[in-house]
């Protein structure tokens, strides 16, 4: 039958000969190579005057032909984006009980910031809680009968891993069932982790080292957990507290830390105490990086561990817990909202393809603080023009209002080169993003530059030569030939592979089924 419309019930006449059986499939085609994304951020609030940005876009030399695609998205809210990918605002595995909570948090802040604005819908609301309710009940697969939670489930359990999941837990009581006594064993078993000069002992072992962020020593673990509980509206004067808060006192003189300085600022805001927040933050304030404009009080802000040592991710972790410090306290200027907005407008800069940032905890605390500074400056008025002109010429418009804020509206553009031009007319804010998508093709030479490798059958030996002493996990992205899916008998006997002597290094390796990919990580 050589027609693609429906027969309903009439009778199709088939001839004896001739006949045919057709299936027709839809196959994914992909180019070969090495995928390679980049992301342009921009926030845009017009106040009386159109503002213009600019990006020129240029392919690499060995781009696949064919493979490039470029898109631009806008929405009316920092946070939209986040909101329409909760389940995949990192490219990672989620195999342990850390990376579960980087998926499980944003989503909480998010949705404490649309109830907070009474933007919350049945539908999100319904969304969100079920990735909850699924990440909650996941998550205690990692608690051990103590009350702490580790890596997985067995051994020593982590003071930060425990701090962060109690502090999780606690916020997310407000839209699912968190079991009480699971809250009180956990923070039982916190409170006698701490010394007796009142600051926290550092235990277990985190697998992802990035997690944690910044939080390398006693102070910065102890800061981290106080925060914690101060969130938890537990009181300045509760005695575990309290100690904690002496311990903390006592470290502030010295201040070579940049990151324990953003935290122990962002600590002290939320104990109420206004003297030490003041003196933290005058300090971080004289050591801040100032881009993006010409004058004085108006260029981006940000900060980094130091001048000499640069983290994409712990210098998002460090600017997001000054813009908490920023925000928290009980009382706020115009001037405060216009300080914050120069270290917002520079975090969104920052921002992936997915809403989310380049690595776990980075994730998390960013999306904290963008949260927090999108209810302090939320206003349900304005509309905003978004227009962008292509380097043919061609333009397109994107309006922003009330009514569509939250709504993600995205246009493919025909010209992978050249300048592109986005203006912003109106009186809302427009957050704007032009994704860039390509393959080139590489050599492993030039991609595995520090670890040394043998290819056997099909498997990869991999060993370590990096900065670091010793590595805990890489994760190798093993995409299967068109048509080809990994044999699920053979996952099932691979899954784990115990720990082995190679070279003089130790290696276990974890698979991931994830799309048609495998997710290998080695410690």
């Amino acid at each position: 039958v050589r027609s693609q419309t429906a027969c309903d019930n009439g009778v199709v006449n088939v001839p004896e000969r001739g006949r045919v059986d057709t299936v027709t499939r839809s196959l994914l085609v992909k180019a070969e190579g090495t995928e390679k994304s980049h992301t342009y951020n921009w926030l845009l609030c017009p106040t009386g005057e159109a503002l213009t940005e600019e990006v020129e876009l240029q392919l690499p030399q060995n781009v696949v032909d064919g493979s490039a695609r470029i898109s631009l998205s806008v929405l009316g809210d920092i946070l939209g984006r986040a909101l329409n990918n909760l389940d995949g605002l990192l490219q990672m595995p989620y195999g342990c009980g850390e990376q579960n909570m980087a998926l499980l948090s944003p989503n909480i802040y998010i949705l404490e910031y649309l109830r907070n604005t009474e933007q919350l819908t049945p539908a999100i609301l319904e969304k969100a809680t079920k990735f909850l309710t699924s990440g909650y009940q996941r998550q205690l697969n990692y608690k051990n009968a103590d009350g702490a939670y580790s890596t997985f489930g067995q051994g020593l359990g982590n003071t930060w891993l425990t701090a962060f999941v109690l502090r999780s837990f606690g916020k997310a009581q407000s839209f699912i069932y968190v079991d009480p006594a699971t809250m009180e064993q956990s923070k039982t078993w916190l409170d006698r982790q701490q010394g007796q000069h009142g600051c926290f002992r550092t235990l277990g072992k985190l697998l992802n080292n990035r997690m944690k962020g910044g939080v390398t020593d006693e102070v910065t673990l102890t800061a981290y957990i106080t925060a914690s509980m101060l969130e938890l509206n537990m009181s300045v004067t509760d005695p575990v507290v309290d100690h904690s808060l002496s311990c903390l006192k006592n470290s502030t003189s010295d201040l070579s830390n940049t990151y324990a300085t953003a935290l122990l600022a962002y600590t002290f805001t939320l104990a109420g105490d206004v003297e030490t927040r003041a003196r933290l933050l005058q300090h971080l304030d004289t050591i801040s990086f100032q881009e993006g404009e010409l004058y004085p009080g108006r260029g981006l802000l940000h900060w980094s561990q130091s001048s000499s040592e640069t983290s994409p991710s712990l210098e998002v972790e460090i600017s997001s817990y000054v813009l908490l410090a920023s925000l928290s306290a009980s009382s706020r200027s115009t001037s405060d909202l216009g300080y914050a907005s120069r270290i917002v407008r520079w975090l969104v800069r920052q921002q992936n393809a997915y809403g989310g940032f380049s690595s776990t905890q980075d994730t998390v605390v960013a999306l904290q603080a963008l949260a927090l500074y999108s209810t302090r400056v939320f206003s349900r008025g304005g509309a905003s023009t978004v227009t962008v002109r292509s380097p043919s010429g061609d333009r397109c418009l994107f309006h922003v209002n009330q009514n569509n804020k939250l709504l993600y509206q995205e246009r493919a553009l025909q010209d992978t080169e050249g300048k592109y031009s986005v203006e912003v007319q109106g009186s809302a804010c427009a957050s704007v993003q032009v994704s860039e998508y390509n393959a080139y093709l590489v050599f492993m030479a030039k991609i595995i530059q520090a670890f040394d490798y043998e290819n056997q059958l099909s498997i990869i030996f991999l060993r370590y030569h990096g900065k670091e002493l010793t590595t805990n996990m890489i994760i190798v992205d093993l995409k299967m030939l068109s048509g080809f899916s990994p044999d699920p008998d053979s996952l099932g006997r691979v899954s784990c592979w115990a720990l082995y002597p190679w070279r003089s290094c130790l290696i276990c390796v974890l698979l991931f089924k994830d799309d048609g990919s495998l997710f290998m990580q080695y410690q």
